[in-house]
Parts: structure tokens; sequence; C-alpha cells
């Protein structure tokens, strides 16, 4: 199994905000951007709002763990944005995939 690309560069979240369909719990938000090449990409973010910076890696650690266990479903091009919100300090991993998986088979992402 590939690993999936790590988004880094600010043009990149940049498009996917702008340019991306987004789905919204209380928990995760996600956008996704259908490219034509590439594979998947996901960037993970969390504002200062949820708290220090031990609470923030969390957080993204959490996400990126939920989409490990989602990678094996997915198919196609796209970049992926999870921005983590204020209760998603009190979730763990695989509450978070529940959520992330109707997230991405809304967005067409997941099989």
């Amino acid at each position: 199994m590939a690993k999936y690309a790590v988004i880094k560069q600010n043009y990149e979240f940049r498009r996917a905000y702008n340019r991306g369909k987004s789905f919204v719990s209380p928990y995760l938000v996600t956008y996704c951007f259908k490219k034509k090449y590439g594979g998947i990409k996901i960037g993970v973010t969390s504002g200062k709002k949820i708290g220090k910076a031990v609470v923030r890696n969390r957080c993204r650690r959490v996400i990126r763990e939920a989409f490990r266990s989602l990678y094996s479903e997915t198919h196609g091009n796209w970049d992926i944005i999870f921005v983590a919100r204020s209760a998603t300090v009190y979730k763990k991993s695989n509450e978070i995939a529940v959520i992330m998986k109707k997230q991405l088979k809304e967005a067409g992402v997941l099989h």
C-alpha cells in the first residue's frame, strides 16, 4: 500500500479552501478538491482556539490516524484538508474516523 502525500505549501491549502467542497461537523471540517493527477494528498490544520501546542498536536495526530485507517478505501486524485475544531480535543481516532468516513463518502473520495 502506497503512502499518501502531505500538503505543506500555502497555495495548496488556499486552493482547497477556495475551490474545494467543504463538509462540516462539530468535530471536523473537511475540504476536498479534485485534481487531474497526483494521487491523494492530505493536510491537517488546527487553530489556536483549540488550545496550547500539546493539545493542537494531539488533535492533528488523531486526525492523521483516523485517515490512515480509511486510506485503503480511497480512490482518485484529491487534495484533502482536515481542520480540527474545539470538540476534536475530546474524541479518539476511531470516533473521528466514523465522522471522516461519512464526509469523504459524501465528497466521493471513498468507494
